[in-house]
Order: structure tokens, then C-alpha cells, then sequence
């Protein structure tokens, strides 16, 4: 597996990318992020109070962007502190552990300080209780069949607590079960149509466990091909007949990892992202007939731009 983590050579990647960018064309997505700070320290979405998952998304972005100014880090230590880690849900753990990796590469506090000298065994315990038969990990322990995306996100968390994955070669198993016959991925076994997010969580995953081919690669090819949107993105699968935010940094991730550049039309998804998902006072929306921003997909905006100018 490899060393560093994903999620940090992602976000070095993005940043590099925005860097090429003009600051003003930028600053106003800052100010439209910091604007969702709750008094609590942490950040919502479109409503309600705080949320870890939509925290996660606005720490990623403010990190991309520049970095996490030392009061935002000592307001963001404030939200976090109220939560015990051993009871959080996968997605919840991980937006957690990322924001406190920021939190401290951004000069502030270290959360894990305090924690019990054995954490990342016990958190990896509470993950081992999610695996299933399969070979994948599901959403919760009721759950009887793995998910692909939850199973990336265990990955993801193993390599922030520095522990390898149990019984990896299951897990490729599991990967590779769940691909079907259009090239892409499901979600779960019972599933026929690949989708562009699924495909994506599975080809990061199996480019971690180093378990990608060039047969694979071809086949995924053929799967993005499907699903490339007229208006120059992805779509979620080739029964949605638009793209979205989500779907097309995925999709333009996919291709850009797996060296499948020629796939995009960079000028034409560049003009898709500025005239119809970007507002022009900050913030992206999550597709052409969206009438709000928010933190998850001005990520999501964000990255695209970033990858468009790598």
C-alpha cells in the first residue's frame, strides 16, 4: 500500500492546481466557505446546525485554498473536541480525522493528545465490525452486503491512523466483483449499471492497494466514455442525462489517475464549471438546474479547476 496518504497527495495536488489560478478568482469561494462557520466552531450546509461531513468538505476547501488560518483552527478544535472518536460512523471518522490532520499542519492543537494510547487499534476494531462476507465493509453492522464507497472511506481512515488493512486481498476481491459488464462499478452486488461515483471510490481504492491493470484501465475507459455529458462533464450514470459536480471531479479525477487525459475536453468542461456551476459571488452548485451553493460541492467545484490546471 502506498505510504502517504490519498487524501493528502489529493489535496497537495488540488492546491498546486489552484495556485495557477488568479487570487480574486478565488478569495470570493473563501469568503462564501467562511460564511457557513457556525458559531459552534464547526460548518453546515445548505441548513441546520453544524454537521462533521459538511465541516469536512469546508476544512478540504480552505486547505486548497491557502490554508486554515489559526483562529479558524482554534474554533475548529472546539467543534471537534465535543466528539468521541470510537462512536463516530465511518463517514463522520473520517471527515474528523482529516480535520484535525489540517488542524495541525496548519499550526494548531494536536486532538490526539489526549486520546488512549492504543486509539487506532480501537478504532480499527469498530471498523473490522463493519467487513463482511463479501469482503468489503458496509454502512453500518446491520448491513449485510459491502459497500464500494464505504469501503474506500475504511481505507482511507486506515492509512490516517498509520495501520494496514486487514485481509487486503479480500478487499481487491471484493473490488473486482464489483465490476460489470459496461466497465465500470457498482455500489453493491445486486446492482447492474455501474455508476460514475462507485467506479471512481473503487479505481482510488485499488490504485492504493496497488491492484490496477491496464485491461482494467481499458475497461474503465470504455465506462467514463459512457457517461461523459455533452455539456463537457460526467454524468452519475448513463440514465442521468446531465452532469454534476460530484460525478465530474470524480470522473475527471478517474481519467487524469489512470492517464485517460484525452477523455475531456478541458475548455469545454472549464466553461461547464464557470458559467454554470460557479456563482459569481463564491460557491458552487451541484449541477446546471441547482439554485444553491455549498460547501460539499464548492469542493467539488474547486477540485475541478484545480485539476484543469494541474
Amino acid at each position: 500500500m502506498n505510504d502517504e496518504p490519498y487524501l493528502v497527495k489529493l489535496a497537495l495536488r488540488l492546491a498546486a492546481g489552484l495556485e495557477k489560478l488568479p487570487p480574486s478568482s478565488l478569495e470570493k469561494h473563501r469568503t462564501f466557505i467562511l460564511a457557513q462557520q457556525q458559531a459552534d466552531g464547526g460548518f453546515s450546509g445548505r441548513e441546520g446546525d453544524s454537521d462533521l461531513y459538511y465541516t469536512g468538505f469546508a476544512v478540504r476547501s480552505l486547505g486548497i485554498l491557502g490554508g486554515v488560518e489559526n483562529q479558524q483552527c482554534i474554533e475548529l478544535s472546539s467543534y471537534l473536541k465535543q466528539f468521541h472518536i470510537e462512536k463516530l460512523s465511518t463517514i463522520d471518522l473520517l471527515s474528523w480525522l482529516y480535520c484535525a490532520l489540517i488542524i495541525q499542519a496548519s499550526g494548531g492543537e494536536d486532538l490526539l493528545t489526549g486520546a488512549s494510547e492504543n486509539w487506532n487499534t480501537q478504532i480499527s476494531q469498530n471498523l473490522e465490525r463493519l467487513r463482511t462476507p463479501d469482503g468489503g465493509y458496509a454502512k453500518s453492522e446491520q448491513g449485510a452486503l459491502g459497500s464500494t464507497y464505504h469501503t474506500f472511506l475504511v481505507v482511507l481512515i486506515y492509512q490516517l491512523i498509520g495501520l494496514e488493512i486487514p485481509d487486503s486481498n479480500d478487499l481487491i476481491q471484493f473490488l473486482y466483483d464489483r465490476q460489470r459488464d459496461d466497465g465500470g462499478f457498482v455500489e453493491i452486488s445486486p446492482m447492474k449499471r455501474s455508476g460514475t461515483n462507485p467506479t471512481a471510490a473503487a479505481v482510488a481504492t485499488l490504485l492504493i492497494l496497488n491492484a490496477m491493470d491496464d485491461e482494467l484501465k481499458d475497461d474503465i475507459r470504455d465506462f467514463l466514455n459512457q457517461v461523459k455529458s455533452s455539456e463537457g462533464g460526467f454524468q452519475a450514470n448513463t440514465r442521468i442525462p446531465f452532469a454534476d459536480g460530484l460525478s465530474t471531479f470524480t470522473g475527471l479525477l478517474t481519467a487524469q489517475d489512470l492517464g485517460l487525459d484525452s477523455l475531456v475536453d478541458q475548455k469545454q468542461l472549464m466553461q461547464f464549471m464557470t458559467e454554470w456551476l460557479e456563482f459569481p459571488t463564491g460557491g458552487f452548485r451541484g449541477a446546471s438546474w441547482d439554485e444553491q451553493a455549498d460547501v460539499e460541492y464548492t469542493f467539488y467545484g474547486l477540485g475541478v479547476l484545480a485539476l484543469l490546471n494541474a
